[in-house]
């Protein structure tokens, strides 16, 4: 059913406030949660970090006090939010295990928003990532095996397969070839709010390994928590380049406030869990406050319209959190070979020797056994005698079949893998 935040009325963001027990909700039971509970929980924390660090940056950048105080007030109630969605997570599950979590939020949701993305670019990027997160999950689940002796297909239900994606060693690129190309204003609403979740998403994911780096209990998970947090780096100035430069801050502040509707919304009606369904209810009604609030704000300072910016304000196609089994696979066996140079993609088997991305090879990974992701993993072959998988059939990469020997080849030198490109939702296209 359609539905358009615009047209509900709700109470007003200075009525909005609430207590320390309505800010402190009861934790999932983290061996009964359904996996997408957890994801949407990460999701809407990160979404409500992004929502907070735009107004802190709005407001460095505003000399006008009474916008400031504003932005204050939004900014107060974004906080509550995300100190309630927060604490959601149980305190007897470890870093480790809510790590497992995030990377299955960045497979699922980028393979899910992918799908159904209208502009060829823009996809490229969602795909391109999609298998380096996927790569991550494999090795944060084969440090677990190790370490604990622990199932990561416990904690992500069996709906996201574990095994090698485009290999960690070779994400590492010079930086300048993460960033994309800005889209358009007219770009469709759909595509901006892609763009503006995947980049909330990543960054919470970025921020998490940068804050728990130091907290990790052994020196390879810290290693493995400083590589990776580096690729989060890359993938997070991709997608925030792909963001429509042109808007003004209000323009933003309208936009971030739509898409933190959206995503509530989504959650909602996705949402099993009848209590935390509960939280998205409170939640969406309190983010369209925050929306009107925006849209008001919109006008009096800059004499705009919120429909120059959303059409009438009814919802796109919804966000919808599922397994995409079939559609990874489709995009590792696609894509393998892929890297990007500054803002295209290009086979890393046509670039010479004398690129940026070897550049950036030499300097970190020229002594292969000290690549923590890597490394991790061969400690793993090497005391169970093959790394730890879930499959539901064997990789579609040979290459990456293998449980007794870690690749650190494929996507990373020339091979001859066949591999035939980014494919469109409408057209097909490779470089």
């Amino acid at each position: 059913m359609p539905f358009n935040p615009f047209e509900v009325k709700v109470k007003p963001v200075s009525e909005q406030f609430e207590n320390w027990c309505a800010l402190y909700p009861k934790p999932y039971n983290k061996y009964e949660v359904n996996p997408f509970t957890k994801t949407r929980i990460i999701l809407m924390n990160g979404t409500e970090f992004e929502a907070q660090w735009f107004k802190h940056n709005f407001a460095r950048h505003c000399g006008d006090n009474q916008l400031r105080r504003e932005l204050s007030l939004l900014r107060y109630m974004e906080q509550q939010q995300q100190k309630k969605i927060a604490c959601l997570k149980p305190r007897n599950e470890s870093i480790l295990e809510h790590t497992l979590s995030y990377e299955q939020l960045a497979v699922e949701l980028t393979a899910t928003v992918a799908q159904s993305e209208p502009d060829c670019y823009v996809k490229a990027a969602l795909d391109f990532a999609l298998l380096e997160d996927f790569d991550h999950l494999y090795r944060y689940a084969n440090l677990m095996d190790l370490e604990t002796g622990d199932k990561a297909e416990r904690i992500i239900g069996r709906y996201t397969e574990i095994m090698p994606g485009r290999p960690t060693v070779s994400h590492h690129r010079w930086q300048g070839d993460n960033v994309r190309r800005a889209m358009a204003r007219s770009a469709a609403l759909t595509t901006k709010l892609h763009a503006m979740t995947l980049t909330a998403a990543e960054q919470q994911t970025m921020n998490y390994y940068m804050n728990v780096v130091n907290l990790y209990p052994s020196d390879a998970g810290r290693r493995m928590y400083q590589e990776i947090a580096l690729v989060e780096e890359e993938h997070v100035t991709q997608y925030e380049s792909l963001l429509d430069t042109s808007m003004t801050w209000l323009e933003n502040l309208v936009m971030h406030e739509y898409g933190e509707c959206y995503l509530y919304y989504s959650c909602y009606v996705s949402e099993i869990d009848p209590y935390v369904k509960c939280i998205w209810d409170e939640c969406l009604h309190q983010e369209i406050a925050h929306l009107q609030y925006a849209a008001d704000l919109l006008q009096r300072y800059e004499g705009k319209d919120y429909h120059a910016l959303v059409g009438d304000g009814t919802f796109p196609e919804l966000l919808i959190l599922r397994s995409n089994v079939d559609y990874v696979r489709g995009i590792l066996k696609d894509t393998v070979q892929m890297t990007s140079v500054e803002e295209d993609y290009y086979n890393v088997n046509t670039l010479p020797e004398d690129s940026q991305f070897y550049f950036v090879q030499r300097m970190l990974n020229s002594d292969e056994a000290s690549i923590p992701t890597h490394a991790t993993v061969h400690t793993a072959i090497c005391r169970h005698g093959h790394d730890y998988r879930f499959e539901c059939a064997p990789n579609p990469i040979p290459e990456l079949r293998n449980r007794k020997i870690d690749n650190t080849t494929v996507g990373r030198v020339p091979l001859d893998i066949p591999t035939s490109g980014f494919t469109c939702n409408i057209t097909k296209h490779s470089n």
